[in-house]
């Protein structure tokens, strides 16, 4: 008996770890511009595939969130970068 509930435990946490996966460009893009992003500002770093990177001067709430539940429904964890591009 106690067999079966090690082995029934085992098998419950194994269906929650799963490999994070590299999305590929046009899947980013689709959620980029979903949530109302440029292209390109959502990377994903392959060393690292679990995070998720938003990479946008000025990001509002609205977008932040809508990436953010993507990011969750494909167990990434959002890195958010704010940078000030010159202007020219």
């Amino acid at each position: 008996m106690r067999q079966a509930f090690v082995a029934l435990a085992v098998l419950t946490l194994s269906a929650c770890a799963t490999p994070a996966r590299i999305h590929d460009e046009a899947q980013l893009n689709r959620v980029a511009t979903g949530c109302g992003l440029a292209l390109g500002e959502l990377i994903q770093d392959e060393s690292e595939k679990k995070l998720l990177l938003l990479i946008r001067q000025d990001v509002t709430a609205e977008q932040r969130s809508c990436v953010n539940r993507w990011a969750k429904r494909n167990g990434l964890k959002m890195v958010f970068v704010e940078m000030q591009f010159p202007e020219g």
